[in-house]
């Protein structure tokens, strides 16, 4: 029981009325309890308003490339050697293709697309056209969607508990050296009288 009480005095000493605390020792400790909070509950706030804010974008984004552009299936002409490189980001390799395709009450056209390593000639696959009839991506997946949100939350909730203890830090190092200045100026007025006692 008297350990409890002991630890429980050492724990808040800079929150009692006693004559060692100064003032840069409470504003110390009161900034170390709003970075405690902060960081338990306003890192995780930053962090989802940041996800939700990039998860609405995105959307947007995925809505407005679903109502320009089309899928259409096309035919593969012919394409170059299934070991061809893909790109940084592809899981599996792919390669670089001529395809035709024909939209309704359109002639037959030709372009070049990625597909798969491995998919030759006669075969088909589905491509994406704007209202120009290029070929362009895929509109965005939920997926990716969810990716770019987590993404970026991860990256508002670590930036904000980065900016807090930054701050926190920088209080720190203000408090210490007000600390310093004033155990300075104690002993400057203390120092003569020890220098005095111990003649």
């Amino acid at each position: 029981m008297r350990t409890r009480e002991k630890r429980t005095r050492v724990i808040g000493w800079r929150q009692r009325h006693n004559p060692l605390r100064r003032r840069s020792d409470v504003v110390e400790a009161w900034t170390a309890l709003v970075v405690a909070v902060v960081l338990w509950a306003g890192a995780p706030l930053a962090g989802l308003a940041a996800g939700w804010w990039a998860h609405d974008g995105a959307r947007a984004t995925a809505t407005e490339q679903r109502a320009e552009r089309h899928r259409v299936l096309a035919e593969v002409l012919h394409g170059t050697p299934a070991s061809a490189p893909g790109t940084a980001g592809d899981r599996r390799p792919v390669q670089r293709v001529t395809v035709r395709w024909t939209e309704p009450g359109e002639r037959a056209r030709t372009g070049e697309t990625r597909v798969s390593a491995g998919t030759g000639a006669g075969d088909h696959t589905y491509i994406w056209l704007d209202d120009r009839h290029r070929i362009v991506p895929a509109p965005t997946s939920d997926t990716v969607i969810w990716q770019h949100t987590l993404a970026v939350g991860a990256c508002g909730a670590g930036l904000a508990a980065a900016g807090v203890l930054a701050l926190h830090a920088l209080v720190r190092q203000a408090a210490a050296r007000r600390r310093m200045a004033e155990w300075e100026q104690d002993w400057a007025r203390t120092g003569p009288q020890w220098a005095r006692h111990s003649t």
